[in-house]
């Protein structure tokens, strides 16, 4: 008979029932409320959530969005962004971040990244132009890019700033949390996020009264009250089950953020530096590990090899945004983004979730390291 010990035990790449689990007593008479409540829309609860956030964002204005992406749609119509701008951003992000740029009708610009993935600074310098009207890095990973060189050049420039921060929820650079540098945080609270609701969901920080002004109303198809229409908007509130969810876990978030760094911390403890690179953290980089990427040879069998022993894995992501059949309008090939492409064929995502135990970790990085020491 099989031994089920986290030593030799199925390690689940995400385990969202499981969560379920451990918050069902406390979170179902939350749901109960609200579904009796009949304010399925438009309640208390968004309220509530977007008050907690502002403390744990750290600016002036949260407002709850339908999604992360939806997010920075506003963000960018906030600023008044559209046909004949331009938006730098890296080409290695989930589609999303290049989507929203084509979405408003502006030209998405691509800078190179660095090896912890995130957009290179020098990179983003060459590529701006006067028709550059945003700046718009992406916290891969859950690491805040590197946000002062970005932020003194579009300050020096005119250019707005736009922090992709849907994997950063609680991250830091330099003491300022993600979502607070530039002009416009952008968050997502998708199923897979740190701060997860149970559907799709999202949020827009700023400290900016104007953009504040315009997603309070764009959200809610410009309605500044029942029957007056100041400006036409689209559809994209937070319900209040998803409000009420996320209001409850952020309450657990501190803790998810710390299991999570002893996770990442039990991964570098046990992978061997010599074969799987793990991109190290400076000392004013707080981060909040939504995803562990490494970087390895014989990535591919070494994904099939771990699946083969029960360990779940991802890619994020297998082909960069530039290489995408969506973006050829762009007239970008091979070789335009190297460290984008050399990094897209050797990244791999361990599971990192809070649910796992430190057995089971050691057990991935032992696996991982066998196999990388037979194929060297």
């Amino acid at each position: 008979m099989a031994s089920n010990s986290a030593t030799d035990s199925p390690v689940p790449y995400v385990d969202i029932g499981g969560q379920f689990q451990d918050d069902r007593d406390a979170l179902m008479p939350i749901i109960e409320e609200i579904l009796a409540s009949g304010q399925h829309v438009g309640g208390v609860w968004e309220g509530r959530l977007e008050a907690a956030l502002t403390q744990w964002c750290g600016t002036k204005h949260v407002l709850a969005l339908n999604s992360g992406t939806d997010a920075l749609i506003l963000a960018l119509e906030a600023l008044g962004i559209g046909p004949g701008d331009e938006v730098i951003t890296p080409p290695n992000s989930f589609v999303a971040s290049t989507a929203v740029i084509n979405r408003v009708g502006a030209t998405p610009v691509f800078a190179d990244v660095l090896a912890d993935q995130n957009i290179d600074p020098r990179a983003v310098e060459r590529v701006v132009t006067t028709r550059t009207k945003a700046i718009m890095p992406v916290h891969l990973t859950g690491r805040v890019a590197d946000m002062n060189p970005i932020v003194k050049l579009a300050r020096d420039r005119g250019i707005a700033v736009i922090e992709d921060a849907a994997q950063a929820i609680g991250s830091r650079y330099d003491g300022a949390l993600a979502g607070s540098i530039g002009d416009v945080g952008c968050f997502s609270a998708h199923p897979l996020k740190n701060l997860n609701a149970c559907g799709d969901a999202g949020y827009l920080a700023t400290d900016r009264d104007d953009v504040a002004d315009y997603v309070r109303l764009a959200r809610n198809h410009g309605l500044m009250d029942r029957n007056t229409v100041t400006r036409f908007g689209t559809v994209s509130r937070m319900d209040s089950l998803q409000a009420a969810i996320l209001e409850f876990r952020l309450g657990r978030l501190d803790d998810t953020i710390k299991r999570r760094r002893a996770n990442a911390a039990v991964y570098r403890d046990h992978l061997d530096p010599d074969l799987v690179f793990s991109p190290p953290c400076r000392n004013m980089e707080f981060n909040t590990f939504h995803t562990f990427v490494v970087q390895v040879d014989h990535r591919d069998a070494l994904r099939e090899h771990l699946n083969g022993m029960g360990i779940g894995t991802a890619i994020h992501y297998p082909v960069p945004i530039h290489l995408q059949p969506a973006a050829a309008y762009l007239g970008h090939g091979e070789g335009d983004f190297p460290v984008t492409e050399e990094q897209a064929g050797r990244i791999l995502t361990l599971p990192i979730h809070q649910g796992l135990e430190e057995a089971q970790i050691a057990r991935v990085a032992a696996v991982v390291n066998a196999f990388l020491r037979k194929r060297r």
